[in-house]
Formats: C-alpha cells, structure tokens, sequence
C-alpha cells in the first residue's frame, strides 16, 4: 500500500487536502478529505444583533455570497416569525437565479473543465473540423452552435499560441497535459477551450444582472428581515428589462455552448473512469429552493419550490422522503473540535481542538484530521449539491409530481445514450449541473412577468417584525453546491448561538463517530489511477462536487480579526 497527498486541491475556493491509499494496481482503496483553515464564524456572531448575521455570513465566501445572505436572513425570519410578501419572495428568486447563471458555467469552464479539456491539444485542431463538430453537436438539442466558426477558431488559436509564447502560463501552469486520462480530440478541446475565454465574458453580465436587483456583486445588499429594500420606483419595467437582458444573454451561452459542451463531454467520457465511476455514499438531499409561494412548510422548509426537496437513500431510485430538518446532526470525532456526541445544528458547539496528523505528516485514521465537521442526515453520510437535486426532481416527477426536471434529464440522458442510473457518477454529477441551469434558465422570464404583473395592485416588499427577546429558528435552502441551512438562537435580542451547515461541510466531511466515510472520500473508492504522481482521476472526481472550502472553514486569529486565505487556482 501507498499514500499519495494532493494539497491543495486547487481550482477551488479554500484550502482543501485530499489523502489516498493505493494498492499495487494504483487503486484507490482507501481516501481521507481534510479542511485545513479553522472555521469561525459561528464564534465571530456571538452576541451581536440578529440582523447583523446575514451580512456577516454573505462574507463567508466571495463566491457563495448570495446564498449565505439568504440563509440566514430566512434563519431569522423563521426567529421573528415573519414571512416575505410575494414581491419579495420573486425579488429575492431573480437575485439567486443570476447567482447560479452565473456560478455553474463558471464552474464548468474555469474551475473543472480542465480536468476534461488538454488545452494544450487546442493548438493542434482543425479549425474548419472543430466548427463543423461545434455545429454537429449542437444541433443535437435543435440550436445554433455558440461562436463556430473556422474564423473564431483560428483567433482562439492565435490567442493561446501568443499565450504559450510569452512564457507565462498563469492558470495553465503546472497541468497534466498529455496524461492518458484526457480522452477528447482535437477539435472537441479547441472548442470547449473556445468557451473557456467566451465564459470570462458572459459572467460579468450574470453579475451585472443580480447587481440591478441586489445592489452590486458580489455581496449584494438588498435582503432585510421580512423582505427586500426594493421599491416601486427602482423596479420599473425598464429595470426588470434591463435584468432580464443580461440573463437572455448568459441564457442563449447555457444553451448554445454549456449544454452542447456538456454533451460532447458526455459522448467521449461515457465508458470511461472515472466519469463512470465517483458515485460516492448513494445518500441525497435536497432542502428546495426558488419557492413558487409564500411562506414555510410545516417542517419549515421554503413553500412550493421549482426544485424540490427530498432524501434519497441507498440510491434508491424509486422513492423519495420527505426532510426531517431534526434529522440531521454533526460529528466531530474525527473534526478538530472538542466534544463526541453528534449534536443538532440548532445546540451546536464550535469549540476548536486542533491535533495535527501523525508523525509522517499522514492522517491516523483513528484520530482527528480535518476542521470540517461531520454533517448527517439520519446517521447517513449524505451528498448534497445538483445530482442531490436533480435526483430527488427526477424521482418525484417519476411519481406524479412535476415532471419538468425529469423531463429535462430524460432529453439529455437520451441524447447522450445514457440511463437515468448513469448519473451515479462523477460525468453524471457534471451534467446534472448543467441540466438545472437549462431549467432554471427557463423560468427567469415568467417571474418577471409576475413582478411586474402583481405590483400593479400591491406595493408591499417587507413585512415588518420586531427583535424577539428570545427565539430560534433556521433557514434552510439549496444554492448553487447544494444544501445550505443556518441555525440562529437569540437571548437578550441578541445571537447566543450560530451553526451553518453548508454545502462542502456536507460533502467533505471527514468520518463519522461511526467511521462512515464523507462523500468525497467515498467517491474516489475504487478509483484506479493511470499515474499515481500525476492524480487527474482524483482531481476530475473531487471538482465534479465544485468544493467550497472557504464556505466550510474560517480562520480567526489570537488576535480576533478574521481572515479568508485563498490559493491561486492553478494546476
């Protein structure tokens, strides 16, 4: 047996340490994820006011940074006992919708498409062969390709070769180019490489597009408790005109470029690991989110959403349940934080331990070795993030609810030759990325609508609620990487407790008090690799999930200020 160390895991948001143990045949038998920043926050909104959460937490992250806003201000609604109106409700559903227009195609072409994509092959393409596969595959979903032409191949070959010329490489340094795990011709990585410089573009409109709604990008400012700070006369028709332009725009490259993309990717990496293998624990959840109605669940979750919530056990592809919010709990035995039970979110403690790796620098398995704590959902270890989503709207369509994701998947599934099982895999939890982004592409345009329509008669944006001397609540929702709650206690009016539990805290779990190993871990079981010092396989696997390290960790200092350090995506 072997142990192999990738730290970082670069092209991501934090710091992330990923651990593996080879046996003689370079498969991955065993595998260990690693937070390697403190995580604070919780600590950092002790005894502040209530509505000082969610603009502390929206700074978690730059990337995440609407989702974190919204949590929380749900989590303190959910305190005040009060609901956003319906204007609110559609407000805050168009500022998330340019959120994730703008996060998954970023994630496909700059922090996980090179694990695809030899962009070093670029330069050898046939630009007239690259415009006539560009075309080719487009046509399969019945639309023009995105920019294919002969000529803009031959500029984006002139463009990289000036690139590669000048010596410095930035962001294409350091790659395993050549490795034998890159499987797309010429053409096909001239064009996805096309669009990786086309995305650069299309993802200032997307934030241009929440800034008209949220006041800027990143860190939008319009939420409050009880609703948004929008009004009548800064939600004119040309104001919502001027959104809706700029998400038609980033709506024509999803479905011009991202998907066809996504399905050339699909036709080559089909039958190959690790896009065939990478299914991880078979366990989903989905909290739903862009609720089509006004308030809470019974269970407290957000009222009628366009993508469901759900829990999908064992992989299980022919039923869903529904969430049990007081289902889920976090472990810390193998999490550098005191104590051993596994406790709900709502009484969580966040009291640091910090206890290192072994004398070789390598994970005891037996001891603590990661600060990201342990989330799971009735014992389980449980993926979170668009298949979780994708899955649980697939299966529930399939049992009479709504059928428009499953719908979606079916198409896609069906032009790519695949089966609905198929998306138990790295190349599945790829395209079900894209697959939601199509949908939710769709509905943009009929939530205008509705804003502008029910303004007409009715001006409210906020319910007004007063500061509770005591309360709880929580706020639970899907973004972008999946699942996101935040659990607020309030004493004296002010927070006495604070937990989140996002996405990557999900998904990179380390183990469990039961020894259950976290989604990532258990996804690269079974992986074999083509060259143990050149580990593109665990890299490719790891990114399908598009990890959020700083969402899951923060750093304090003794000192008491807070501090966010961010790597250089390279690599």
């Amino acid at each position: 047996m072997a142990r192999k160390i990738i730290d970082p895991i670069t092209r991501i948001e934090g710091h992330l340490r990923i651990e593996i143990e080879l046996d003689d045949n370079n498969t991955v038998t065993n595998a260990w994820s690693s937070g390697t920043l403190w995580r604070g926050m919780e600590i950092i909104l002790k005894d502040r006011p209530p509505q000082d959460a969610p603009l502390f937490t929206q700074r978690i992250c730059g990337v995440c940074t609407y989702s974190h806003y919204e949590a929380s201000t749900l989590a303190n609604e959910a305190a005040f006992g009060v609901a956003a109106p319906k204007n609110a409700r559609l407000v805050r559903n168009l500022i998330k919708a340019s959120q994730w227009l703008h996060d998954h195609p970023v994630h496909f072409y700059v922090l996980h498409g090179l694990d695809w994509v030899d962009i070093t092959k670029a330069l050898e393409a046939d630009p007239e062969a690259a415009a006539a596969l560009a075309k080719s595959t487009a046509e399969l979903t019945g639309v023009e390709p995105y920019n294919a032409t002969a000529e803009t191949y031959t500029a984006v070959q002139k463009r990289l070769k000036a690139f590669v010329d000048s010596g410095h490489l930035g962001p294409f340094a350091n790659g395993y180019w050549g490795h034998p795990a890159y499987k797309l011709s010429n053409e096909a990585n001239l064009v996805i490489t096309s669009h990786y410089l086309d995305v650069l573009s299309v993802q200032r409109i997307a934030a241009q597009a929440m800034a008209v709604l949220g006041g800027k990008n990143p860190h939008p400012q319009s939420l409050i408790v009880g609703g948004v700070t929008s009004v009548l006369d800064a939600l004119d028709s040309d104001r919502l005109d001027l959104y809706l332009n700029s998400i038609n725009q980033v709506k024509d490259f999803v479905e011009r470029a991202y998907l066809p993309d996504v399905l050339l990717a699909a036709a080559t990496y089909k039958t190959e690991q690790p896009a065939t293998t990478g299914a991880g624990v078979g366990n989903f959840l989905s909290y739903g989110c862009f609720p089509q109605s006004e308030g809470f669940t019974a269970a407290g979750l957000l009222s009628d959403p366009l993508f469901p919530s759900g829990v999908i056990t064992d992989a299980d592809l022919t039923q869903v349940a529904e969430v049990d919010p007081l289902l889920i709990t976090e472990h810390v035995k193998h999490s550098w934080y005191e104590g051993e039970a596994a406790l709900y979110p709502g009484q969580g403690e966040t009291n640091p331990n910090y206890t290192g790796y072994d004398a070789n620098g390598n994970v005891d398995g037996d001891n603590k070795y990661s600060w990201v704590k342990a989330p799971r959902y009735n014992g389980l270890p449980t993926e979170v993030g668009p298949l979780a989503r994708m899955l649980v709207g697939y299966v529930r369509g399939a049992l009479g609810g709504d059928t428009t994701i499953k719908d979606t998947i079916d198409t896609v599934l069906d032009i790519a030759g695949l089966v609905p099982t198929d998306l138990l895999s790295t190349l599945g939890r790829t395209a079900a990325r894209c697959a939601e982004t199509v949908i939710l592409g769709t509905q943009i345009a009929g939530w205008v609508d509705e804003l502008k329509n029910n303004t007409q008669s009715d001006t409210k944006f906020w319910e007004e609620a007063q500061i509770p001397e005591t309360g709880e609540g929580f706020g639970l929702t899907d973004v972008p990487r999946g699942a996101l709650g935040h659990w607020i206690n309030i004493a004296d009016s002010k927070i006495a407790n604070y937990q989140a539990v996002v996405p990557s805290t999900w998904n990179a779990s380390p183990r469990d008090a039961d020894d259950q190993r976290g989604p990532y871990e258990e996804s690269l079981i079974g992986l074999t690799l083509a060259d143990a010092d050149k580990p593109l396989e665990v890299i490719r696997v790891i990114h399908s999930f598009d990890p959020c390290l700083a969402c899951a960790i923060h750093l304090i200092t003794p000192r008491g200020d807070v501090k966010k350090f961010q790597i250089s995506k390279v690599g």
